[in-house]
């Protein structure tokens, strides 16, 4: 049966977060509206039967460790919904978000919506940025551009991209985008996604009347795995002809304006 919205969660030994998770999607949100794909990335055991929750449309248990971007896409292989939710494990709600961000979706120049983003501590995080380039990346590393990109109101606003840790659109948009590019194994699909989504015309909103909760792990920090997995996505992107376009793009708009 066709739903209003697919959830997929991606699980990396995580299953005590996808608990929590699923127990704030019980509490909170329109069950008869959703399906949630749930993706083992490694191999774990569940504490609960498929049964116990009844959005639980199926579970995927990987055969080996698939990159993030290939496990949102697999997932997105077996959804009915009319939008598309890629939301983390660590993500936690105290209320209904989706009310508000199908709202933004209404409007069709929108082609993507995510919430605010808090931390554990309800400390608002920086989950909207502008598109990184080589200049930001050094300033970042010598200690600049650690604070917000965008002055965070009441009001929605349309930043060049936003983590992929929630994020909500159209699934007739993801299919026009192809999904996710399975190139980047992890870090930057976010990214790369939005820039796509951008070349295609569309608007991403951040929708501040929608607020989650991030209960971030961080257990990558520090992991020299993970840094040369980031490096490599960054430079991906950087050469990629998604950079430039979406760069030449903005250099139009901005002399238009002027």
């Amino acid at each position: 049966m066709t739903k209003l919205v697919t959830i997929s969660v991606v699980s990396h030994g995580q299953i005590d977060l996808i608990v929590k998770l699923f127990d704030d999607i019980a509490t909170y949100l329109s069950l008869d509206q959703l399906e949630v794909i749930l993706t083992l990335n490694l191999p774990e055991t569940l504490p609960f039967l498929e049964s116990d929750y009844s959005f639980l449309k199926m579970i995927i248990s990987n055969q080996k460790p698939l990159g993030f971007g290939a496990n949102h896409n697999q997932a997105f292989s077996y959804a009915t919904g009319a939008f598309f939710c890629v939301l983390n494990p660590d993500i936690r709600f105290n209320a209904d978000p989706f009310s508000s961000l199908l709202a933004s979706l209404k409007d069709t120049a929108v082609g993507l919506v995510a919430p605010l983003i808090f931390s554990a501590d309800n400390k608002l995080e920086v989950s909207a940025r502008q598109f990184p380039t080589p200049i930001k990346i050094v300033c970042k590393a010598l200690g600049g551009s650690k604070g917000h990109d965008y002055l965070i109101t009441e009001h929605a606003i349309q930043p060049d991209w936003v983590g992929g840790m929630f994020m909500l659109l159209p699934s007739k948009i993801f299919t026009q985008l192809a999904g996710f590019d399975e190139h980047y194994f992890l870090y930057y699909e976010d990214v790369d996604l939005c820039a796509r989504l951008r070349l295609l015309g569309y608007e991403i909103v951040l929708n501040p009347q929608a607020k989650v909760f991030h209960y971030a792990q961080r257990t990558s920090h520090g992991n020299f795995k993970y840094f040369l997995w980031h490096l490599r996505s960054m430079l991906r992107f950087f050469f990629s002809c998604v950079f430039w376009r979406v760069q030449f793009k903005k250099m139009v708009i901005y002399s238009k304006q002027r």
